[in-house]
């Protein structure tokens, strides 16, 4: 859902998943080490048991920019991105800050603003 919200409104998409072809019509890469090397953002959405080492990898590739989904993080990713100064975004739907945001996602993102309490 992420990725076709993403795709629809624009942005470049390189999926990773080790396990499909494509998505959406999307070629897939089989790891966050195959990617581009112009790549410099990683978003994560992934079962918890994974994450860690899709940071690992991210790491070794030198990506400092991390926004790891909400109900994907884990206590010894975030350590793992403090640790090696990573720009990190964890605990958050991407969707709600991407724009146009639409349907209950715009009115999160409005009460977020009212109460100040966006991530930078």
């Amino acid at each position: 859902m992420v990725l076709k919200e993403l795709k629809e409104k624009g942005y470049t998409i390189f999926p990773v998943n080790p396990n499909a072809e494509t998505i959406y019509d999307t070629t897939c890469f089989k790891s966050v080490s195959d990617l581009p090397a112009s790549t410099t953002n990683l978003y994560i959405v992934t079962p918890k048991k994974h994450t860690l080492e899709v940071i690992k990898q991210a790491v070794a590739r030198g990506i400092k920019n991390i926004w790891i989904q909400q109900s994907s993080d884990t206590p010894e990713a975030i350590k793992l991105c403090k640790a090696n100064n990573i720009n990190l975004i964890h605990g958050e739907c991407i969707i709600m800050f991407i724009s146009p945001t639409k349907s209950f996602h715009k009115f999160h993102k409005f009460l977020r603003k009212l109460f100040g309490g966006m991530p930078r």
